[in-house]
């Protein structure tokens, strides 16, 4: 999805390599209690951070999207897209993220085009400035790369950079206020060299009981790029259950608002604390 804030999850050989890596610098917390907050789903990402010694695993199960521009009709199915996140300290954690599949089917007129490719890694840092448990007023930042490991479509063709400043409020004890900033060095349409776009996010979330809650959000995505500049407009609604405190379902839909945004795109997925 375009400027997509939550990171991508990735493959198991990316993920047991990442953790291997990190195990021995992250501090096992037994006595940590905090609650657990994903990453997804939705447009926008949360302030709170993993606590130390606690790792989580989020994917998505399937993602279709769906972008119609007059007779032309692009179709993009991503499975198994992952994000891990690793707590190191009280206030900071890591992220790896990999696309393993995706599958895109190009119709212009008679001709239909399918290809099918891995994507790109991401690598990240999530610190938290106010309160990493999400509660309240919670600030943090995250900046984070892409390595060009996958290939064009689904790949982007070079790496690109970006930083996301998400910012959640609690207005009650069931309604939270979200506002997600990010400007990107995004990789150029053509798959080498990076341009300026950045986009933002607003939503709310409604705790509907103490298992399910659900979101409602709007992102408006500038892109610079050289091909020719857009503003995208897009609508989200999801839901995310969790009937444990460690497990979290969720599916999700985003409707773009506007000529240049992909129609619609669907989604499930499933988080894991570990």
């Amino acid at each position: 999805r375009p400027m997509a804030c939550d990171l991508r999850k990735g493959g198991a050989t990316l993920v047991l390599f990442a953790m291997a890596l990190l195990a021995p610098a992250v501090a096992h917390a037994d006595d940590q209690d905090r609650d657990y907050c994903p990453a997804r789903p939705g447009l926008g990402t949360p302030a709170c951070t993993m606590a130390p010694g606690q790792v989580s695993v989020e994917t998505s199960l399937g993602d279709w999207t769906l972008d119609k521009q007059g007779s032309d009709r692009t179709d993009t199915v991503l499975i198994g897209d992952t994000s891990v996140r690793i707590g190191l300290t009280d206030t900071v954690e890591v992220q790896v993220g990999w696309t393993p599949l995706g599958i895109v089917r190009e119709r212009a007129g008679d001709a239909v085009d399918r290809t099918t490719r891995t994507g790109d890694a991401t690598f990240g840092i999530k610190a938290n400035l106010h309160n990493p448990d999400g509660s309240g007023l919670s600030v943090a930042v995250q900046p984070f790369v892409t390595l060009p490991v996958g290939r064009a479509p689904i790949g982007a063709g070079d790496w690109g950079a970006g930083l996301v400043v998400p910012v959640t409020y609690d207005l009650s004890k069931t309604v939270n206020l979200e506002i997600t900033p990010e400007v990107d060095a995004a990789v150029d349409q053509g798959g080498r060299g990076r341009h300026l776009a950045y986009s933002g996010v607003v939503g709310v979330g409604i705790a509907l009981d103490d298992k399910l809650t659900f979101t409602l959000e709007d992102q408006l995505v500038r892109d610079e790029d050289p091909s020719g500049s857009t503003t995208q407009d897009l609508a989200s609604a999801s839901l995310a259950w969790m009937p444990r405190k460690t497990l979290q379902l969720d599916i999700g839909a985003v409707a773009g608002l506007d000529r240049n945004a992909p129609d619609v795109e669907l989604y499930a997925g499933i988080a894991r604390r570990f």
